[in-house]
């Protein structure tokens, strides 16, 4: 039983690095769009049409918010760290969604990363003392 908390618990903890990791892209890709817009080249006609400095806006703060919550999920593991982290991995993944236009791989990618960390943190550490 031992082995199946530390187990959980190392998903956790993996999960709170993904979300660091995630933020610090995320935070990244929000400097980029907003410094120069001439790096990402939107697709013509896609569903999805949006000005590129307002979603830097978004990745800027979503990153900063997002890699905040990662270290506090890693340094106290409290569970409202981590419904912190199920909330703004969902609203990470919507946002990388939508982000398909400008960097189609690297945002499939982060959405598959953030999809992971919903998984891990609600799979987490469910035989822990309250």
């Amino acid at each position: 039983m031992a082995t199946r908390n530390a187990m959980i618990t190392g998903w956790t903890a993996f999960a709170a690095v993904l979300m660091i990791f995630g933020g610090a892209m995320a935070l990244l890709q929000g400097i980029a769009a907003l410094h120069k817009d001439k790096v990402f080249v939107a697709t013509r006609n896609y569903v999805f049409s949006f000005d590129l400095t307002g979603w830097g806006v978004v990745h800027l703060v979503l990153g900063i918010v997002i890699l905040l919550a990662g270290c506090a999920l890693l340094a106290t593991g409290a569970m409202w760290a981590r419904v912190v982290g199920v909330v703004l991995a969902g609203l990470g993944a919507v946002a990388n969604f939508l982000w398909i236009p400008h960097y189609p791989f690297w945002a499939m990618v982060l959405v598959a990363v953030d999809v992971f960390i919903i998984w891990a943190l609600c799979a987490g550490d469910r035989h822990a003392p309250a």
